[in-house]
């Protein structure tokens, strides 16, 4: 499994503890749009993306761009490695918090 891979698998694992996510991973290779990030999704009517990376890697300009647009619509959008996993839990509560604030 590359180092990315175990980024995901992480990720993904986090996301199935809390009860309401839906994600997916779109398939990109050369059918989908470029710069997608890795794993897009909805919590609590609020749509998030998670671009995944491994190490120091850095995100490309076409995947700034698309993470720029979906904050941009009201989305969340976080870049995670093996070292701040925990962004996604923090995402996830404050999606929470703000849906609890405007009901």
């Amino acid at each position: 499994m590359t180092p990315e891979a175990k980024v995901k698998k992480r990720v993904r694992a986090e996301l199935e503890r809390r009860d309401g996510v839906y994600y997916f991973m779109p398939a990109t290779g050369g059918y989908g749009r470029s710069g997608v990030p890795d794993i897009v999704g909805c919590f609590l009517g609020k749509f998030f993306a998670i671009e995944c990376k491994a190490g120091a890697g850095k995100t490309t300009a076409l995947q700034d761009r698309e993470l720029t647009k979906i904050i941009q619509a009201d989305g969340k959008a976080i870049v995670v490695n093996e070292n701040n996993i925990h962004l996604v839990g923090e995402m996830l509560n404050e999606i929470q918090t703000q849906v609890l604030h405007t009901t």
